[in-house]
């Protein structure tokens, strides 16, 4: 296994930021931990990292053990963290080169590794960190957790607050990356790229609440789901939320997804219920369940 980690728990004074959290990652896995803001995943990267130490458990991350080798460790790992943290007043060309250096190789050892992501901030190389748009910090922060070819790659939401293009190029690299056999540990909140990941770890108030492929965690979703929309928005879901058979309301975009407590249900019924409420245009429909809707399930 590329990374381990056995029962680890961590608090910060009365505050339980992990419990007994367990998990593998394959080598060459891109695994994801998927959860909210204040679920524990960065608390969780900067234990795997070094970066803290664990109050219970234990956890290895290529071969090491986070406490005892934390220098191998250290070697062996890329790390960017969620909030950008390169040297804001240094050129592009000058990160890179610092952080190549600290691991005691050069831009041009490594290239084939970053080429494909560099070629696009190349044009940029002179222009300071602090000036690039987001999406090209972006790519700047992972050539430099890059650059010494690392076996593990740990990338704490990295889209966070990226525009839609770019979260979609980067998750390309990242497939890319997969291929040179690089293991691939990645956070998000956003419950679409969990699909992207070859196995997700749900995670929620500092425990996991599932493991398994983004496939298997949707298909064992317990009930129908319906798209529900109507007129007015928001008085659906006030009327959803007031139904005495509602099991879950949650808005999806232009619909709400409900479910049932009844396994007889009719969606006529609903519907009738609806129009007693002063609603019209009302539309149920039959849907498939995503990673969201299992998500807020579990975490009910």
């Amino acid at each position: 296994m590329s990374i381990t980690v056995s029962n680890i728990s961590k608090s910060y004074k009365s505050v339980k930021a992990l419990e007994n959290i367990s998990f593998n990652v394959k080598e060459g896995e891109l695994f994801g931990l998927i959860g909210p803001d204040g679920a524990g995943k960065t608390t969780l990267f900067r234990i795997l990292t070094t970066l803290l130490i664990a109050n219970e458990g234990s956890a290895t991350v290529a071969g090491f053990d986070v406490v005892s080798d934390y220098k191998k460790i250290r070697n062996s790992v890329g790390y960017m963290p969620g909030k950008f943290s390169l040297y804001q007043d240094l050129t592009v060309e000058e990160n890179l080169n610092f952080f190549a250096t600290i691991f005691g190789t050069t831009i041009e050892e490594n290239y084939d590794l970053i080429k494909e992501i560099y070629v696009q901030l190349e044009p940029f190389k002179d222009r300071r960190a602090g000036k690039l748009s987001g999406g090209m910090k972006q790519k700047l922060a992972l050539c430099c957790a890059l650059i010494h070819k690392p076996k593990v790659l740990f990338l704490d939401e990295p889209t966070t607050g990226v525009d839609p293009v770019s979260r979609k190029e980067f998750w390309e690299m990242l497939k890319r990356l997969q291929q040179k056999n690089i293991t691939i540990l990645v956070s998000t909140p956003y419950m679409d790229e969990a699909a992207l990941c070859d196995r997700i770890a749900l995670i929620q108030d500092g425990e996991i609440l599932q493991i398994d492929t983004p496939q298997e965690i949707v298909k064992h979703y317990p009930k129908q789901i319906y798209n529900v929309r109507a007129n007015n928005m928001y008085q659906l879901i006030s009327a959803l939320n007031a139904y005495e058979f509602n099991h879950s309301v949650y808005p999806f975009g232009e619909f709400v997804h409900y479910t049932d407590k009844r396994t007889d249900f009719n969606p006529e019924d609903l519907k009738v219920y609806l129009e007693a409420k002063n609603l019209s245009n009302i539309h149920i429909d039959k849907t498939v369940a995503t990673i969201e809707d299992t998500f807020m399930e579990l975490a009910k």
